[in-house]
């Protein structure tokens, strides 16, 4: 039982994460169609962005707390930015094109970033400043920490915040618009373009918080960081129902538990613990510390994925997915 609530409070934490990402998927999925594939390397910019900011302060005396909250500032425009940039210099000239191109050119664009993010960072694994100081906190037979509960809410802040924009505003009842039929909403007088845009650069600030959870949480970046969180969180927005923001929260929290099950009872977490087969630092850092689970184990990869693949099976528009009709 205690290593069931260890794991579920790792699961929950994981999910968060995968929830912020899939959220990014999901709503422009919904609105274009489109599935975007460089949305995990947005995360990686953030992440990095962060990194550099918390370093630089890191010496500065100023609390913790806010240097995180300065690297989650200078992080947030950035990809907000490159979000902005990468719909309207690569999507948008082929939102008329056939699905094949964008769906190419978003595999493009993320190579791109990737290497971008190489050439500026390097290829080594950074270690992300851990300057928060690890409180843990006893549950039951389990324990938290104090990162782990401040994942969990910030999460549900911005997704509550999310909900709030699109279904009590007047952007988010033109995004909606949008989504239902982008001629129509055009013809009423919405702004498309600003509207996608708009969404482009929501799930861009999302991601942006994601990476500095993710960076904090397991205090190391790589520029391959975003790959396999990417399409985790993909995984996740399909699980749910792709182009539904609740299926898309829903999907995280459930993916990130069902990984942190699958690791705690096929094997001893610390033999399964590792980024990607790159980090020797993270490995040690994972030893030392129960909380983490990670997204690079193969245990935890295969029950994620026996899940969606038995939910796309059983219901392949996903837990709450809706009915979408093809576009011309």
């Amino acid at each position: 039982m205690d290593i069931f609530l260890q794991q579920l409070i790792n699961g929950l934490t994981l999910g968060s994460i995968y929830a912020m990402v899939a959220l990014g998927y999901t709503m422009v999925y919904g609105i274009i169609q489109l599935i975007n594939f460089a949305h995990g390397e947005v995360v990686m910019i953030g992440a990095m962005i962060a990194l550099s900011v918390i370093a630089a302060l890191a010496k500065s005396g100023l609390h913790p707390v806010l240097v995180v909250a300065i690297g989650t500032a200078c992080a947030v425009p950035v990809c907000m930015a490159v979000g902005y940039v990468m719909e309207r210099v690569a999507y948008r000239p082929l939102r008329g094109a056939p699905r094949l191109a964008p769906l190419i050119t978003a595999i493009g664009i993320s190579i791109v970033l990737q290497h971008l993010a190489l050439m500026i960072w390097s290829r080594n694994n950074l270690a992300f400043p851990q300057i928060i100081r690890t409180e843990t906190y006893p549950i039951g037979g389990a324990t938290i920490t104090n990162v782990q509960i401040a994942i969990v809410l910030i999460a549900l802040a911005m997704m509550a915040g999310l909900a709030l924009i699109v279904y009590r505003t007047r952007l988010g009842t033109a995004m909606r618009a949008t989504a239902q039929n982008l001629q129509v909403a055009g013809l009423m007088g919405i702004d498309i373009n600003r509207i996608i845009a708009a969404t482009f650069v929501i799930g861009a600030a999302l991601a942006a918080v994601a990476g500095v959870m993710v960076g904090t949480y397991y205090g190391i970046a790589h520029y391959t960081m975003g790959s396999l969180l990417g399409l985790k969180a993909f995984s996740a927005a399909v699980l749910g129902g792709i182009g539904n923001l609740p299926g898309a929260a829903l999907g995280g929290v459930l993916l990130g538990v069902v990984e942190a099950l699958g690791a705690g009872y096929i094997g001893d977490i610390t033999n399964l613990c590792h980024f990607a087969g790159v980090s020797e630092a993270l490995e040690r850092r994972c030893s030392e510390d129960p909380h983490l689970v990670l997204f690079g184990s193969n245990y935890q990869d295969v029950f994620a994925f026996l899940v969606l693949i038995a939910v796309l099976v059983l219901r392949p528009s996903g837990l709450l997915g809706e009915r979408v009709g093809d576009r011309a």
